[in-house]
C-alpha cells in the first residue's frame, strides 16, 4: 500500500510541478550562460543509504562546479556557505527547495519513499550504527519525514525518526498512508510559510 501510494503521488507531483521544474532548468541555463564560473551539469548525484543499500540521490546542482569537486559525495555542508552557490542556486533553487525535485524520480525508482527518515551518506550511517541505531539499514529513507517538519518543536530528529519506524511496524496499509499524508501536509505547510525544512 505504501509503495502504491508513493508511485501515484510522486507521478502526480512530477506532473503538477512541471512548471517549477521548467523554471528551475531555465534559471540554471541562463545563469550558466551569463556566469562562466557557474557552468556545469544540471544534475548531480550523492551516495546515500536506504534500506541498507547505497544509491545515487538526485539533486539539481546548486554549487559552483569548482566547489562541487570538493564535496566528495556530501555537498550539504558546502551549501550552507552562500558564496559556494551559483546565482540560480542561491536565489531560486535553495529558497524554494527546487533542487530536491529530482528526488521524486528516486521515489518512482523505489530508491526512497515519499515519507521516512532522510537518506544519509554512508559514513554518517556507519557512525549512527556504531552508536546503536541501525534503522537506516532496515527501512526506506524518505523525501521528507517527521524530523523535517518539526520546526520549533525542540524534539531531536532521532526520536522523531524512531517514532516513525515504530509506526511502520504497527500501522496497517491504510493507516500508514493516512499517517504519511499528514506528514506530507505538514511539509507543504512549512514550505508555504517559507520556514524551510530541517535537513
Amino acid at each position: 500500500m505504501k509503495r502504491a501510494f508513493d508511485v501515484v503521488v510522486a507521478s502526480a507531483l512530477l506532473t503538477l510541478l512541471s512548471p517549477l521544474e521548467l523554471l528551475a532548468f531555465t534559471a540554471m541555463a541562463v545563469d550558466m550562460l551569463v556566469r562562466p564560473s557557474n557552468r556545469g551539469g544540471f544534475l548531480y548525484r550523492e551516495p546515500r543509504v536506504s534500506r541498507g543499500e547505497t544509491f545515487d540521490l538526485l539533486k539539481l546542482r546548486t554549487l559552483r562546479s569548482d566547489v562541487l569537486a570538493e564535496a566528495r559525495g556530501h555537498a550539504r555542508l558546502l551549501e550552507l556557505e552562500p558564496g559556494n552557490l551559483t546565482w540560480a542556486g542561491r536565489r531560486i533553487l535553495k529558497p524554494w527547495y527546487l533542487d530536491e525535485l529530482p528526488q521524486l524520480w528516486n521515489v518512482l525508482r523505489g530508491d526512497i519513499s515519499l515519507v521516512g527518515p532522510r537518506p544519509w551518506p554512508p559514513e554518517l550511517v556507519e557512525r549512527q550504527v556504531a552508536e546503536g541505531y541501525d534503522y537506516r539499514n532496515r527501512v526506506a529513507a524518505g523525501l521528507t519525514g517527521p524530523a523535517q517538519v518539526a520546526k520549533g518543536s525542540g524534539r531531536a530528529y532521532l526520536d522523531l525518526d524512531l517514532e516513525y519506524v515504530e509506526a511502520l511496524h504497527q500501522l496497517n496499509g491504510w493507516q500508514l498512508v493516512h499517517h504519511d499524508l499528514g506528514i506530507l501536509r505538514r511539509t507543504v505547510t512549512v514550505l508555504a510559510r517559507g520556514e524551510g525544512l530541517e535537513y
